[in-house]
């Protein structure tokens, strides 16, 4: 008698039916393993020419090894490698057969390798890993626990030390910007400063110089760095630095690099003065800044800073005093090409990759000790790197490492004196 229920069986929440993904894991699995097999076919094929004493051939297919699961990008895939017995040696002299497609070892594909590190560095925390990518790859993932991140960190650690000792000697560097980013460590009592120089090469290309661990801004943190900079070959001093008001970087940099110009940012400049203002006011007081650097030439740039004083000054002096004071290098982009002066202007090189740095320190709630800090600023900027563009008007840097001057952005034209007759 068939027996009948009324008993439903309902979908799990966290269960995704997904036919086109299960087709697709299917065809990698059939695809992976057709791979594998040509691949030991060919090496089989390489090595006919070996043969035993007796005239079989030395080299003899062995089975397969154990099934394992493959992380891939479309899920787990099972796979199992090839095994290639040799029959005519032993010990050392045995010729061993790897297989370039699957590693013996290996657990996740490469892109997976790489995901991981970009995961952690842009704000997931490493106990997140398997509850964020299950749906991707599959409910109780393997190989991606929080120590997989922990052992990529020691790899940061060797690839950050390369990178630190590397010769400077037959690098220039035309512009540089400087800038420091507070990290509080965990176990720390202070919040840690990173310094960090970019600079850019007279290919038009920005570059990170140098990374310097320091307790803050002062000039001895930033003379460390520069000494560090010099003393790896670094010899020919920048045409000119961009940085904020912090006076230990320009302390430092007027010692160890006497003949480079400073340029303040206006990025910084500008949170400074509104910052002395009450919020009803910045707004307008934001659009009058805005006319005083972005004014065509340095004349009309000196006039929008009288207006600036004449509509701020009775009423918050701070704030036109904290202008005034630096006014010589808020305008010193006017004495450089007008192409680069949107690049000369600000940090803004340094500062979109320290929104990152302060997402992802937020995100883990500041549980980064001093050593990790250190490594994940340089891992960020290395991999912002990569998307920097390049100098607008590179074709000026010849110019301007010749010693051409320029007055308002353009190219000042000597023209030849008549000797008289």
């Amino acid at each position: 008698m068939n027996e009948t229920t009324n008993i439903v069986r309902l979908r799990q929440p966290d269960i995704i039916d997904d036919p086109l993904t299960d087709i697709l894991r299917a065809g990698a699995r059939k695809l992976l393993a057709q791979a594998i097999e040509s691949e030991a076919e060919a090496y089989l094929a390489s090595m006919r020419d070996l043969k035993l004493p007796d005239g079989r051939e030395r080299l003899v297919r062995h089975g397969h090894g154990p099934e394992r699961t493959l992380q891939t990008g479309i899920g787990p895939v099972e796979v199992s490698r090839v095994k290639i017995r040799d029959r005519g040696a032993a010990g050392a002299d045995r010729i061993r057969f790897t297989s370039a497609i699957l590693p013996k070892w290996a657990r996740r594909t490469k892109s997976l390798d790489a995901l991981l590190p970009i995961l952690y560095l842009r704000g997931l925390s490493t106990g997140d890993f398997q509850e964020a990518l299950s749906a991707l790859l599959g409910q109780d993932a393997p190989n991606l626990s929080p120590s997989v991140v922990t052992r990529l960190t020691g790899e940061w650690q060797s690839e950050y030390e390369r990178w630190q000792a590397r010769d400077l000697s037959a690098r220039r560097y035309v512009y540089v910007w400087a800038d420091g980013v507070y990290l509080q460590a965990r176990m720390a009592d202070q919040a840690e400063c990173i310094l960090v120089l970019i600079g850019a090469t007279p290919e038009g290309k920005k570059e990170l110089i140098g990374i310097q661990a320091g307790v803050r801004e002062s000039a001895q943190s930033w003379r460390e760095l520069l000494v560090e900079i010099k003393r790896r070959g670094l010899s020919i001093a920048p045409h000119i630095a961009v940085g904020d008001g912090a006076l230990g970087f320009w302390k430092a940099l007027d010692e160890l690099f006497p003949g480079t110009h400073h340029q303040r940012c206006w990025l910084h400049k500008t949170a400074n003065v509104l910052n002395k203002v009450p919020k009803s006011v910045q707004p307008g007081m934001k659009g009058a800044l805005r006319e005083i650097y972005l004014a065509p030439t340095r004349a009309q740039a000196e006039v929008a800073l009288d207006l600036f004083e004449d509509a701020y000054g009775a009423r918050y002096p701070k704030a036109v005093e904290c202008l005034r004071k630096d006014q010589r290098a808020l305008l010193a982009f006017f004495d450089w090409p007008a192409e680069h002066w949107i690049h000369l202007r600000t940090t803004n090189p340094i500062e979109s990759v320290f929104a990152t740095v302060r997402h992802r320190t937020v995100r883990t709630k500041g549980a980064l000790s001093p050593t990790t800090a250190r490594l994940m600023v340089f891992k960020l900027i290395m991999a912002a790197a990569k998307t920097w563009r390049r100098l607008m008007g590179e074709n000026q840097l010849p110019k301007v490492i010749a010693g051409v001057r320029f007055q308002d952005g353009s190219e000042v034209i000597l023209l030849p004196t008549n000797s008289a007759a």
